[in-house]
């Protein structure tokens, strides 16, 4: 009798170990997400000031020729 308690209490001692990697998974994959989410506003807002940027050059580029 104690061999299949004790099969049953580690089988469930596994179960909860691999929910608590599952959650701690989890968490990690959402905090990934939000940090590329982050990431690709603060590329956008980049590329969108080197744009104006280079539309400012080229007028002013325009108002030096002759």
């Amino acid at each position: 009798m104690l061999w299949p308690m004790l099969a049953i209490a580690l089988g469930f001692l596994g179960i909860a170990v691999l929910g608590v990697l599952g959650v701690r998974v989890f968490v990690e994959a959402q905090r990934l997400g939000r940090e590329v989410a982050r990431t690709t506003g603060r590329i956008n807002r980049a590329a969108e000031d080197l744009e104006h940027a280079a539309t400012r050059l080229a007028r002013s580029g325009e108002t030096l020729r002759p």
